[in-house]
This record gives structure tokens, C-alpha cells and sequence, in this order.
């Protein structure tokens, strides 16, 4: 994999790879506020360009990483960082379902986000 960096762009909701000066990559996510804050992420898209280069993984790796450091849970509704984290219990806890039924309900109340 070329070098890449990461970026959060809390604003728009998007945790950005960046390589070789474009937008390689990204996972689209939401802050869930109730009933606990927590990161949500709901898309994880690798330009095809970039495909294959382990974009995706290091995506998910940062986004549980930042969610670490904030000292909040990530409720993965995206399938992939949801797979991601089952291979990867050492760094992406088990989600609290409250929280996941939370974000849920979130996502369904705000259709034209994502």
C-alpha cells in the first residue's frame, strides 16, 4: 500500500484516506449523542482506483482508534467495519446493542443523511 493519510472531517461526517493527492477512500459515520455518545459509522467506500490496497481496513483501524482516544464506543451499522471489528476484537470492542438499536432509530429518522 502507498503511503496514506487519514483525516477526520467531523463537519461532514467523513473519516478520509488520502493518497497520491485525492480522496482515496472513506468511512461516512454520524456522532450519535443519546442515549451515550458514540461514533457511528454507516458507509466505508474505496474508490476503485484504490481498491485492494488495504484502504478500507486502515479506515476502520483510525475510526476505532479516534473513538479510543474521544473515549466513546463506535455502534458499526456499516456492514463492513462491522466484519472488521469481528476480526479485530483486540481493538474494536463488542457494540452495546442499546446503542446500535439507538443508532438505528437515528438513521431511520434522518433518511436523506446517507
Amino acid at each position: 500500500m502507498s503511503e496514506i493519510e487519514i483525516r477526520d472531517d467531523r463537519a461532514a461526517g467523513r473519516l478520509e484516506a488520502l493518497g497520491e493527492g485525492e480522496v482515496a477512500g472513506r468511512i461516512e459515520y454520524f456522532v450519535l449523542e443519546a442515549p451515550a455518545r458514540a461514533l457511528v459509522p454507516v458507509h466505508t467506500i474505496v474508490e476503485p482506483a484504490h481498491e485492494g490496497k488495504g484502504i478500507a481496513g486502515s479506515l476502520a483501524r483510525e475510526l476505532y482508534a479516534l473513538a479510543a482516544r474521544e473515549g466513546v464506543p463506535v455502534a458499526p451499522l456499516c456492514p463492513y467495519v462491522v466484519k472488521w471489528a469481528e476480526r479485530h476484537p483486540d481493538v474494536a470492542p463488542v457494540a452495546d446493542p442499546v446503542l446500535l438499536e439507538a443508532a438505528k432509530d437515528w438513521l431511520r429518522a434522518h433518511p436523506g443523511r446517507f
